[in-house]
């Protein structure tokens, strides 16, 4: 979508502001807005880093290493600012925002779930992309995957993961009827963006919490009949969906990429034996960038280095990834706390997701989206359940 509006964000060409995101600019924009408005832009900042104090460590360690980036001559700025800041930027944002920002915020991630949803099914049903994922302005014409509003298939299959999990554990304000029908509609999306560790974690996590959440209310409560029922029957009519659905050729595109991953699998495995070609020094400060990109492609990993703590290390050196890590985690741990309990099945499959591609060690949205996910989502709200099936109270004796 950027690059139909001139924006080459993705490509190597064009000017160097394009490399940043616009969603980027915009926090900067807003932030140092209400940094003005407030009366006092430095008491702005220590209001908001006293409400959110890890989330300011890491805007400030990111920002250090940002400048570390740029001396040094590494690959990596705009990716510093977009995977880092700009996520930090909009929790800090957000600490000041009420109620009504927040449910205006679910409407939206609902809204543009639901439509990447089914713009990803159009275009696996027409075989045409509307807006192709392009570096450079070059399309990727063998790959048929499904590309929606998120660009890059695995993009959309990680934040799809990530929302069928909230809907899941999140997403108190929306009736049962209605979740589940988006559960079934990004569990379909989900299979045609072809992501395939996407696709067994959702099933995985989102089973067993369905199992251990269902076994839960049938030992502390009674069941509502008419939503067992419904249960019931839904999982009656799954195996005949599912052969329809696999007849028709609903899931080759994930079978093949089970088949030919196009040496994805091999790469995780040859990532390894580039460590045992550094010496100390390099791995604590990070070795020449010409001698490891050389090495890369003598192993053939010219796709890249799929973990994100890995490639760090080797582009960046051990030392500046313990630093940024520790601010993530931190980062990660904040968040977590302004959500609700059920927030730990989402974050889980987040952290899982982010170690099975390059990820936060590459430029991308990623995380700012997740964050979204998480806050509004997952806001703390009294008086609901977060389950599925929902105990009706006991008689009196």
């Amino acid at each position: 979508m950027l690059w139909l509006a001139g924006y080459n964000y993705d490509g190597l060409q064009g000017s160097p502001l394009s490399k940043i995101h616009p969603s980027t600019y915009l926090f900067v924009l807003v932030f140092v807005w209400r940094s003005c408005t407030f009366g006092n832009p430095a008491g702005y900042v220590v209001h908001v880093t006293n409400k959110r104090p890890a989330t300011t460590l890491m805007a400030v360690i990111s920002t250090v290493l940002l400048f570390v980036v740029i001396l040094r001559q590494r690959p990596g700025m705009a990716g510093m600012i977009d995977t880092f800041v700009a996520p930090a930027l909009l929790v800090l944002l957000l600490s000041e925002d009420d109620e009504k920002t927040f449910a205006r915020l679910q409407t939206v991630i609902h809204v543009v779930m639901t439509v990447n949803a089914l713009l990803a099914l159009f275009e696996f049903g027409t075989k045409h992309l509307v807006f192709p994922y392009r570096f450079d302005g070059a399309v990727f014409v063998n790959d048929l995957r499904s590309t929606a509003l998120q660009g890059h298939p695995l993009s959309n299959a990680t934040v799809t993961s990530i929302y069928v999990l909230s809907l899941l554990s999140g997403s108190r304000s929306l009736p049962t009827p209605l979740r589940l029908a988006l559960v079934g509609l990004q569990f379909c999306a989900l299979v045609v963006f072809g992501g395939r560790s996407g696709m067994v974690l959702t099933i995985l996590l989102g089973g067993v919490y369905l199992l251990v959440r269902g076994v839960a209310h049938l030992t502390t409560g009674r069941v509502n009949l008419l939503g067992a029922a419904l249960v019931i029957m839904l999982a009656a009519l799954l195996p005949l969906a599912l052969a329809l659905a696999g007849y028709y050729g609903f899931f080759d595109a994930l079978l093949e990429r089970f088949v030919s991953d196009s040496g994805s699998a091999n790469a995780r495995v040859e990532m390894f034996d580039l460590f045992r070609h550094l010496e100390l020094r390099d791995l604590i400060v990070g070795p020449d960038i010409d001698l490891l990109d050389s090495m890369r492609r003598i192993s053939g990993l010219e796709q890249g280095i799929e973990n994100p703590i890995l490639r760090l290390t080797l582009y960046q050196g051990a030392f500046f990834t313990l630093l940024i890590f520790f601010g993530f985690a931190l980062f990660m741990h904040e968040v977590a706390r302004r959500c609700h309990s059920g927030i730990w099945l989402p974050m889980l499959g987040w952290l899982i997701l982010l170690n099975t591609s390059e990820s936060i060690a590459s430029k991308t949205t990623l995380m700012t989206k997740f964050v979204v996910i998480a806050l509004a989502l997952y806001r703390p709200v009294r008086g609901q359940s977060d389950g599925f099936l929902k105990p009706l109270p006991r008689r009196r004796g």
